[in-house]
């Protein structure tokens, strides 16, 4: 079966929608790992919960990327599983040359925002910053510029006159748990094809 693997740094919210949607047989998927780069990461608790195999490897001498002796230990431990897709739902790290060597083309990331607009952190707080109407999230393939590679799929969010960062960052993670296991079911399924930047849905 097609193998995943999910790379978490916080809560796990998007690694708990990818997880429930391969429960209920929507994802024909083996989530064959969930890595970590923090101990107190929610994605861990719910990979114990779940009894899915898991790892937490820290990076200890950088705050943003990952040394290349600790992507290499990342890049060793998903090959060891047979990775097939590797899956960033809120990982904190710069992927750099390791991971896109030995997986490229099979890292994909969630965004939230409507990219190429706002990338970086915090986009939600940049888009209200900004006055747009409308901002959103985006599934992508990662490539070596921060949220830059090829778009997958996109989801529209408005902003409304009374949003705050918190109310309007919730409502951009509400579609992010619909696209991200979606944009995972259409790659699993062989459905995605990419020449050069632009992605293919073959439905």
């Amino acid at each position: 079966m097609f193998k995943v693997a999910l790379l978490a740094s916080g809560k796990g919210s998007n690694v708990k929608a990818i997880i429930e949607s391969v429960k209920a047989g929507e994802i024909p998927v083996d989530i064959g790992v969930i890595l970590s780069d923090n101990t107190s990461s929610g994605a861990l608790e719910i990979a114990k919960k779940e009894g899915i195999k898991h790892y937490c490897i820290q990076e200890k001498r950088y705050k943003t990327i990952l040394s290349t002796k600790t992507e290499k230990e990342y890049v060793r431990i998903l090959k060891e599983c047979k990775i097939d897709l590797v899956c960033l739902a809120g990982f904190m790290r710069v992927i750099k040359e390791e991971f896109l060597k030995n997986f490229y083309q099979k890292i994909i990331n969630i965004h939230p925002s409507l990219l190429p607009a706002f990338p970086g952190l915090e986009a939600w707080k940049q888009a209200l910053n900004y006055g747009v109407k409308f901002t959103g999230c985006t599934t992508h393939f990662v490539e070596a510029d921060i949220d830059s590679g090829p778009i997958i799929l996109q989801a529209v969010v408005p902003v409304l006159k009374d949003d705050t960062p918190e109310t309007l960052h919730k409502r951009i993670q509400e579609k992010e748990h619909i696209i991200y296991p979606l944009t995972v079911k259409l790659i699993a399924e062989g459905k995605v094809s990419i020449s050069g930047r632009k992605v293919y849905i073959n439905i």
